[in-house]
């Protein structure tokens, strides 16, 4: 039976359907690649898996129960952990103590919630700014900071919005490399990103969306070959080309 089990995927914004039917397993411990053009329904989808958007039709089951319908507070305790594009984190407070709130928030005592956090913030290479105001730090450290809250205590299933997407490259590998070493020890992930080396580099399996549908399914540089995931893409770069002209 799979960790997560997605079907029937349905959501709509008055005429325009976001979602349009999209399904997909996901194994334990497997990071799967979510990718397609912009706007062909990867981060809504994420927003209804993770409680932040009621679908309108469809079946989300984790480990065989049903999980649609609740909100974001009632996935976070059964472990389903969301990462935004957009960076959040608590700027007026230190990035160690972003991380001690998570930690308690998620049912740590103040003592592992400590130890947690300055095993994370060595992993991450943030050690040097953990007394610092969150809002101090660099875009792509705040990143890894939001990065480390979602880890504070190992989720069932971790999904990543575009994780890598403004990200110094340095940053980029400590993130990436931090990836694989919890996928290695049996974490799952969902990754949407457009960042395709990566994608290819982490994600055995990818599923390709676009127009709300799912396009193509299995190993990565299958479907990356996929003549109608090819046409979706230089349909996107063709768009991007004449707004630009």
């Amino acid at each position: 039976m799979a960790l997560l089990h997605i079907s029937g995927i349905q959501k709509r914004f008055g005429g325009l359907l976001a979602v349009n039917g999209a399904g997909m397993d996901v194994a334990d411990g497997e990071l799967l690649g979510l990718i397609g053009p912009n706007g062909s329904g990867k981060t809504t989808l994420l927003n209804v898996l993770s409680g932040h958007l009621a679908a309108d039709a469809g079946e989300v089951q984790l480990d065989g129960r049903s999980v649609l319908g609740l909100n974001p507070t009632q996935l976070t305790r059964l472990g389903v952990l969301r990462m935004f594009q957009m960076t959040r984190v608590f700027n007026r407070v230190s990035a160690y103590d972003n991380l001690i709130v998570c930690g308690l928030a998620m049912g740590l005592d103040e003592a592992a919630a400590s130890r947690r956090a300055l095993e994370l913030l060595d992993e991450l290479k943030l050690n040097h700014v953990m007394h610092l105001d969150a809002g101090q730090l660099s875009g792509g450290q705040k990143k890894l900071l939001e990065f480390g809250a979602c880890f504070m205590a190992p989720p069932r299933i971790a999904l990543l919005d575009e994780p890598f997407a403004a990200v110094h490259p340095v940053m980029k590998e400590t993130m990436s490399e931090f990836i694989r070493r919890r996928n290695q020890s049996g974490q799952t992930f969902i990754l949407v990103s457009h960042d395709m080396p990566v994608v290819v580099d982490l994600c055995a399996r990818s599923v390709c969306m676009n127009a709300g549908r799912v396009l193509a399914d299995g190993p990565t540089q299958q479907v990356l070959r996929e003549p109608a995931v090819i046409e979706a893409y230089l349909g996107e770069q063709e768009q991007e080309e004449q707004n630009h002209a």
